[in-house]
């Protein structure tokens, strides 16, 4: 199935204006590279990073972006290390930043890599195949309080001690469609017939804790923060409210300027607001994306924009030196 990029009309309303001048745009999950062609488009002056851990999304990037032939670098990497590969680079700074995050459509379809509940495929999961912590040790291995506090953390799951029970009772379990069916018979049959697949806040427990995306989020948005110019632009894309929790923290945080105590009658912090919030909510996609994508249904894009000229940290001092 071929990726339908998530609001890719929405990314490029807010990338696009800050690239006009041309500079450099990170796509931190390239994916196979729809939302990168579109930027690439739209902004023909641009230089295009793309990033990703998966090296079969890297591959197929590369083949589908190989006509814009020197206006892009592709680097296979988890965006948690954006700094460090910037610095590779040698680029000092950048116009805009992008994270599609979660997982994407030819992940889930191929049943080999393991993200899927309604297929057979072996318990995974890796985003980065040569990681070594797979789904199956965090299944199998992992002790019944620790397994329900990754299910009720990461996947939000009320009933995630029952799951975890029942999956100690059921192991050894080697198949994604075998754990599906420990799980729903786990949960409650009047919650089963509510709220989507059963198994489905389980499974994105696991993943996330096997990739560490949540980990990587909180350090990757600060350091987009830092390596932006005055001007510059952030949009991340998330699909749960963990996500979406964390982006609207960083932003809101970096945004706020003066942290001393209401009741001082002066500033005597010295902090300055480092961003300017561009999307008082998140936005949506509209009826008819959904209609082409139904796996767009749970996408919020937020953005936000650097108003200072000069950043912290090694990146900005590298520019200025």
């Amino acid at each position: 199935m071929e990726h339908d990029p998530v609001l890719a009309e929405r990314v490029a309303e807010f990338l696009v204006p800050a690239l006009d001048r041309g500079g450099v745009v990170v796509d931190a999950t390239l994916g196979r590279g729809g939302h990168a062609q579109r930027l690439l488009d739209e902004a023909p002056r641009c230089f295009l990073v793309g990033i990703d851990r998966d090296p079969e999304a890297v591959e197929a990037a590369r083949s589908h972006l190989a006509p814009y032939g020197d206006r892009i670098a592709l680097v296979r990497d988890n965006f948690e290390s954006l700094t460090s590969i910037l610095e590779r680079l040698g680029i000092a700074s950048v116009r805009g930043v992008l994270f599609d995050l979660g997982v994407s459509s030819p992940q889930l379809d191929r049943e080999e890599r393991g993200f899927g509940y309604r297929q057979r495929g072996p318990l995974d999961m890796r985003m980065d195949p040569s990681e070594s912590l797979t789904a199956h040790e965090v299944v199998n291995l992992y002790q019944e309080k620790e397994l329900a506090r990754v299910i009720r953390r990461y996947g939000e799951e009320r009933f995630a001690g029952r799951i975890a029970a029942a999956i100690v009772r059921q192991r050894p379990i080697a198949a994604t469609d075998d754990l599906a069916e420990v799980i729903k018979d786990a949960i409650p049959a009047p919650a089963r017939r509510t709220g989507g697949h059963p198994a489905r806040r389980t499974f994105q427990a696991l993943r996330i804790e096997v990739n560490r995306e949540l980990q990587a989020l909180e350090k990757a948005l600060p350091a987009a923060v830092d390596a932006s110019e005055a001007g510059g632009r952030i949009v991340a894309i998330s699909y749960h409210s963990l996500e979406d929790r964390i982006v609207k923290t960083v932003f809101r945080d970096e945004a706020r300027g003066c942290v001393c105590p209401p009741d001082f009658p002066v500033c005597v912090c010295g902090a300055e607001a480092s961003l300017r919030v561009l999307t008082r909510r998140p936005l949506r996609p509209s009826e008819q994306e959904i209609d082409r994508n139904p796996r767009a249904r749970a996408a919020k894009l937020r953005a936000a924009e650097r108003i200072t000229a000069a950043a912290k940290g090694p990146i900005q001092e590298k520019r200025t030196a």
